[in-house]
């Protein structure tokens, strides 16, 4: 009867063990899976703003450059249908964020934080340049108004 009892008792101590590791393994799993979540919408929400910071800088710059702010340059306009196709890219990323990401694999939605990823280090050397050409703009239009003021 001892043995039975020991026996049953250890059956019972592996079952608790196994369960407690199913637990575990459940637990990290979700938690892996709302992380990647949370991060492929966070990188939504950053390239967003970095395609909208690029057509405004665009914008701005078209603005101080052209004699006529109404009709965009050839060059301005190729880089505003540029921006707004990321914006169109970004678009059908959120909807398949709400659409399948409730059902995606954790391998797809790795994959999709990996490329917006990318993305975002693709588009940052642009920005950057953005802001130095910006910035390089603003100190030649000062040059200018001052040397405008002097004579």
């Amino acid at each position: 009867m001892n043995d039975y009892l020991t026996l049953g008792l250890a059956a019972l101590v592996a079952l608790v063990a196994v369960a407690i590791g199913l637990a575990i393994f459940y637990r990290y799993r979700s938690d892996r899976r709302s992380s990647s979540l949370y991060r492929l919408l966070e990188l939504a929400d950053r390239l967003e703003v970095d395609l909208k910071t690029c057509r405004a800088g665009l914008q701005q710059a078209h603005a101080v450059m052209s004699l006529n702010p109404d009709q965009p340059a050839s060059g301005e306009q190729e880089a505003r249908q540029a921006i707004d196709a990321g914006l169109r890219s970004l678009l059908q990323q959120r909807i398949w964020i709400r659409d399948e990401a409730p059902r995606a694999s954790q391998r797809q939605l790795d994959q999709a934080v990996t490329t917006m990823n990318l993305t975002r280090e693709r588009l940052r050397p642009l920005v950057e340049a953005l802001d130095r050409a910006q910035h390089d703009l603003d100190s030649a239009m000062r040059e200018h108004i001052r040397r405008e003021h002097d004579a």
